[in-house]
């Protein structure tokens, strides 16, 4: 594993922007697309990172059997309100589409960092992104990336089970609906039909008793790059958890006996990701599996005998509330204040640096399956929002 310079291209700005990375440079004026540098791997190191992701979501499936039948939801700062959806959801098994470990390693040791299991971001990058780049660069190299492959495969399995077509959603920043965008024409690919909204523009028919589009048509199945958790915060959350099993029975309603509501609805990601875009899963997973090699020591109820470890809230983005604490110092953010849901305690993992940045290694998995991986590098110790994305090969 070697971290290397190159010139980049000399257009790569409309290079990017042409496949949908519009967001490619930090309000800083600071690349976040950063093909200046970039990863080679071994084909044996690719080999172990594949092998270590499809591991991990094992260990994760057999845990999530775990959380439910001893009832441990409620310790995961998951609302009551939620319970039944979620175990219902995870016993049905409704499509889940993607998700992403964020991995250390650091050409020896690899340990999870977290799971983002609902809504994964940086999929551009590791999908097109870095695949053109290579290409134009190192067409003579290979790429640990299936990505986009896996995706149109996934929505073609799905055709027939979600026959209304598909309805992606977003909160609206530029990264988020570029990201829907590009799963959008992955479905169009596949051949399903989609329709495109904002989430603020998702409306809730009351007679029909469903949710709807701004042309009033019926929403079938909707993708949604937008936490379970803030939904469940959200004025409707009682109507979304209305239309899933088991609380959505078909009703009737009004003057005729045979017409009924629009009743239940298919979500992608099923909300059952709670369980694995939650934090508390690494203690877990831990108390599951303690001493795995590709685990790290993490509990729910404080650091214990840990000395240097990383303080994480239950639900958190792009290093949003994270402390870092080294030797019994704080390095990294504060230990002042409470997270609403609770807190996990990691200890820490032997991360790759150079060039002053610190590598996180995001591994994606489609359909539950190893598809290709992404690199992330920041100047601090903790990956966020202005963490540039690297491109990477193997030889």
């Amino acid at each position: 594993m070697r971290r290397l310079t190159v010139s980049p291209r000399p257009d790569w700005q409309s290079r990017v922007e042409k496949i949908g990375l519009t967001y490619h440079t930090l309000a800083n004026g600071q690349p976040y697309w950063d093909e200046s540098v970039y990863w080679q791997f071994t084909s044996a190191e690719i080999d172990r990172l594949e092998a270590a992701t499809a591991e991990i979501q094992n260990l994760c499936l057999s845990a999530g059997d775990v959380i439910l039948n001893q009832d441990r939801l409620a310790q995961m700062g998951i609302p009551a309100a939620a319970h039944a959806a979620i175990r219902a959801a995870w016993n049905g098994e409704p499509p889940a589409l993607y998700g992403r470990l964020d991995l250390a390693y650091d050409g020896s040791t690899i340990k999870l960092l977290e799971y983002n299991a609902d809504t994964p971001t940086g999929l551009i990058e590791a999908a097109v992104a870095q695949w053109y780049w290579l290409q134009d660069c190192f067409p003579e190299a290979d790429q640990w990336n299936s990505i986009h492959e896996k995706l149109i495969a996934k929505w073609k399995d799905l055709k027939d089970y979600i026959p209304g077509g598909v309805h992606f959603a977003d909160a609206g920043s530029d990264e988020d609906r570029m990201t829907t965008a590009y799963l959008q024409d992955t479905a169009e690919q596949a051949g399903l039909r989609t329709r495109r909204l904002a989430v603020k523009e998702i409306g809730w028919d009351q007679r029909r008793l469903g949710f709807a589009d701004l042309k009033n048509d019926r929403i079938h199945t909707l993708f949604k790059l937008y936490p379970w958790e803030w939904m469940l915060e959200e004025s409707f959350a009682q109507q979304a958890l209305s239309t899933l099993p088991p609380a959505s029975p078909l009703v009737e309603y009004g003057p005729r006996k045979d017409r009924r509501s629009w009743g239940s609805l298919l979500w992608i990601e099923p909300i059952w990701k709670m369980m694995w875009s939650n934090k508390a899963l690494l203690a877990i997973l831990w108390e599951l599996n303690p001493g795995h090699e590709l685990l790290l020591p993490a509990y729910l109820d404080g650091p214990r005998d840990l000395n240097s470890y990383v303080r994480k809230p239950f639900f958190g983005r792009e290093g949003a509330g994270i402390s870092l604490i080294r030797n019994g110092v704080a390095e990294f953010g504060s230990l002042q204040g409470l997270a609403p849901h609770g807190y996990v305690y990691q200890a820490l993992a032997p991360m790759a640096q150079a060039g002053g940045r610190t590598a996180v290694f995001g591994s994606w998995l489609i359909d539950g399956e190893p598809a290709g991986m992404g690199i992330r590098e920041s100047l601090g110790p903790v990956t966020t929002n202005t963490s540039c994305f690297l491109p990477h090969l193997f030889r």
